[in-house]
């Protein structure tokens, strides 16, 4: 079941871009998601690793986010 806190992520990838991705996740035991999920982390893990940890601010009440008008 899909957790609605979540964010979702399009992307636009050319079919050889795709069938390679699909091609290492099912070598490495993983969906085509997982595997995307995987490199977006170890890339956060590098950059922080080099960079230092970067903090999430606190959240904002929705109104202050998605003001009405």
């Amino acid at each position: 079941m899909r957790n609605k806190n979540n964010k979702h992520l399009g992307i636009e990838v050319d079919p050889e871009l795709h069938y390679k991705l699909r091609y290492i996740a099912e070598y490495e035991g993983r969906s085509a998601n997982g595997q995307i999920l995987y490199l977006i982390r170890q890339c956060i893990k590098a950059f922080e690793g080099e960079n230092g940890e970067i903090v999430m601010p606190a959240e904002k009440p929705a109104a202050e986010v998605y003001p009405q008008d």
